[in-house]
């Protein structure tokens, strides 16, 4: 008799999970089913701010794999529109509701991935049925604001609250579809996973293209007039919406995790060893925005919501559930994303991190181009690095700059990776053409800046 796998979730790390493991075991052998609340598999949630702004033009251009392709291909069955609401580890039992049908079902497994991802912070204020209050965690939260965006009356001014990636893409994406966009955000800066000073080289050019920025703002609350969204309420007054989005970041989905009994690590998350396998619950695994990972510089347990992240970590679980063996190696947390055309990437600690992991350190900001200087089209990088002190180990590094900027990102996450000193990496041997970068490439001129003050 075929043993069966359930997994918890259809995107990302739950879809990865179960392709891998069914690349390695038979129908026969293993029948796999997966839970999903929502209408789609296999999408891009970060795609979702380019196809609200008409980049991308269609939605399903966003959908990886739909449930036809994991049935025909892959002879998984997905479930859509089911909402797990309990595991039963006793009985090896997941409780689901079938969301149409308004139903429930008990469903029995021998092998379980827990990949429900994280869920949007959502304060009291913000628990509104008022209309024209968005969240985009999800493509149906996605179909949903474009389709308010597109009825009528016509929205002209938005209101993004909380300055992350999410609310960064957002306001750039309704200033792109023609709106007024204000930026509302409670800390005293947009962009919190970078360190101050770049972060107000991103402010600067969201303000260049007609973003609104209020930081240090709390919000209070949401005004409605005529059944619509009309304000958002906040510490210095109403600021005018006819449509609000909600960026306010997520936190790790482990309700029903916490409710069956799995373990929590530190952060919030739930606990995973190298394999992803939960510790002490016997074939059960979990992968994803839900759980915690180790921090491969500051050697601390993290919790970092990312896609690669949850796709490796997917496919690392689902290996070793088919037979293989597979470790997750731990996270850096590299990251890049774009305000129009100006580009920001980050890999490893920002300065509070590596001060609260107990490093000595310095940190250089380098101005560079990101071409030759005498090519059309130079223009101006920055590139931060922090080294420690006295070793000269990279402990983290950011880039804000033009085009070819946030891929420079990735040379430093490999250096990072690998515990490169800076002084290793001013001799890296890096392409070098007029039209891609000048003969000292603006990395190799932050790790010689950072050698400097290291040696000070």
């Amino acid at each position: 008799m075929a043993e069966r796998l359930i997994v918890i979730g259809g995107d990302a790390a739950g879809m990865a999970a179960a392709s891998q493991a069914r690349r390695r075991r038979a129908r026969d052998d293993l029948e796999i089913v997966a839970f999903e609340r929502g209408h789609f598999t296999s999408y891009s949630a970060c795609g979702i701010p380019y196809w609200i702004s008409g980049v991308v033009p269609e939605r399903d251009q966003l959908v990886a794999r739909d449930p036809a392709t994991f049935r025909e291909s892959f002879d998984i069955e997905v479930r859509l529109r089911h909402e797990v609401t309990g595991i039963d580890l006793d009985r090896r039992e997941v409780i689901a509701r079938d969301l149409d049908a308004d139903r429930e079902l008990r469903e029995g497994f021998d092998s379980l991935v827990y990949a429900a991802g994280a869920v949007p912070i959502t304060p009291d204020w913000a628990r509104t049925p008022v209309p024209g209050v968005f969240g985009v965690q999800t493509l149906d939260d996605g179909a949903a604001l474009r389709a308010w965006l597109d009825g009528e009356p016509r929205p002209r001014r938005a209101v993004v609250i909380g300055g992350g990636y999410i609310g960064v893409e957002m306001a750039e994406s309704l200033i792109q579809r023609g709106l007024s966009v204000n930026l509302v955000e409670q800390a005293d800066q947009p962009m919190s996973t970078v360190d101050p000073d770049m972060a107000e080289l991103v402010a600067e050019a969201m303000r260049g293209v007609g973003i609104k920025i209020r930081t240090g703002l709390a919000v209070t609350g949401l005004t409605e007039r005529d059944g619509r969204i009309a304000a958002v309420e906040t510490a210095e007054g109403p600021v005018p919406a006819d449509v609000v989005v909600l960026g306010l970041g997520v936190r790790p989905n482990v309700g029903l995790a916490e409710s069956a009994g799995l373990p929590l690590g530190p952060s919030g998350a739930i606990r995973v060893d190298r394999r992803m396998r939960v510790p002490g619950v016997p074939g059960v695994w979990a992968a994803g925005d839900c759980v915690e990972s180790l921090h491969r510089v500051s050697g601390l347990p993290v919790h970092i919501p990312l896609g690669t992240h949850a796709n490796k970590q997917g496919r690392v679980a689902g290996i070793n559930i088919g037979g293989g063996y597979a470790a997750f190696p731990g996270v850096i947390g590299t990251a890049v994303t774009k305000v129009c055309e100006l580009e920001v990437g980050r890999t490893g600690l920002r300065e509070r991190d590596a001060a609260a992991a107990g490093f000595e350190f310095v940190s250089v900001v380098a101005e560079s181009t990101n071409r030759a200087g005498y090519f059309p089209g130079a223009r101006t990088m920055h590139v931060k690095l922090i080294a420690e002190r006295p070793t000269g180990r990279l402990l983290g590094a950011q880039i804000v700059g033009w085009s070819e900027a946030a891929k420079r990102i990735d040379a430093l996450a490999v250096a990072l990776w690998n515990g490169m000193t800076v002084d290793e990496m001013t001799a890296l041997d890096l392409g070098y053409a007029p039209p891609y970068a000048p003969v000292w490439d603006p990395v190799l001129i932050a790790a010689r800046k950072a050698v400097d003050a290291l040696a000070r």
